[in-house]
């Protein structure tokens, strides 16, 4: 590719909840239930998810968890107007908000929860010392994060081929420019903010696409950084790329594409 191929710093985007939902929501609600159980909450808590996006984990809080009440916030108006849409549960009430500053009172929740968002924060440090003050006495605040420069496959694949095209692809590679998406930085940040007894995991699931379609069509939604980056390029090095993707991922004989997800959970308790 020239020095043309890719628009500087292209910006992410978050407004589309329709658009989301392929690309990475379906993933989320997978890796949402492994991290709950792991939280193992009791039955009737008060919940807070901040960053709720299109309310992947709320609705798993929701269908698995037996809040006594959900709350879950977020910047996008966009993402917020699609969780209401799409969540129908009187337990559950969703508002724009920053997770830098909210807006409940000190020691309001049982359980304080961020899913996938963290790494998009300006001042993460700032929000996990929010979500700790939020928390009861005793109470559990969590977050997890994708692992992109690891097993992250889906994520992973496209920034190699990205890179192999386009050395300058690396300025939005979510892997370097994310580095509180690391076990040892998520530890630090969580005890920082005060937290006791914290701890950090894996959580893999499988993410199998029934064909080259289903893998590349999300990426053409232009919802966070990747998305976003494939839509800055002209039609010529878009095409350059979804060939070198198809060229590097690992088919099935019926067409499929079996790949994993490893997200980064980090507990800690108030």
């Amino acid at each position: 590719m020239n020095e043309n191929s890719v628009s500087p710093n292209p910006k992410d985007n978050w407004a589309s909840g329709d658009k989301y939902e392929p690309y990475i929501g379906r993933w989320s609600r997978r890796v949402a239930r492994e991290f709950l159980n792991w939280l193992a909450v009791p039955a009737g808590s008060a919940w807070l998810d901040v960053g709720c996006g299109t309310g992947a984990l709320s609705q798993t809080i929701l269908q698995f968890a037996e809040p006594g009440m959900v709350r879950g916030i977020d910047r996008s108006e966009g993402f917020v107007a699609f969780a209401k849409e799409h969540t129908q549960d009187s337990r559950v009430q969703f508002d724009v908000g920053d997770a830098m500053e909210l807006t409940a009172d000190s020691g309001t929740f049982d359980a304080t929860v961020s899913g996938l968002v963290l790494n998009f924060i300006p001042q993460p440090e700032r929000t996990a010392t929010e979500m700790a003050r939020v928390t009861r006495s005793g109470g559990v605040s969590a977050a997890y994060v994708w692992d992109y420069a690891g097993r992250m496959q889906l994520i992973r694949h496209f920034f190699d081929a990205a890179i192999e095209l386009d050395p300058k692809a690396l300025q939005v590679d979510e892997g370097p420019r994310f580095p509180i998406c690391q076990p040892d930085v998520l530890a630090r940040t969580f005890e920082a903010a005060g937290l006791h007894q914290v701890e950090v995991r894996p959580i893999e699931i499988p993410t199998v696409f029934r064909n080259f379609d289903d893998y590349w069509s999300p990426f053409l939604g232009g919802q966070g950084p990747a998305p976003s980056y494939a839509i800055s390029l002209s039609e010529e090095h878009r095409a350059a790329l979804r060939e070198r993707l198809r060229a590097r991922l690992p088919f099935a004989p019926d067409g499929s594409i079996s790949l994993v997800a490893r997200a980064w959970a980090v507990r800690g308790y108030r």
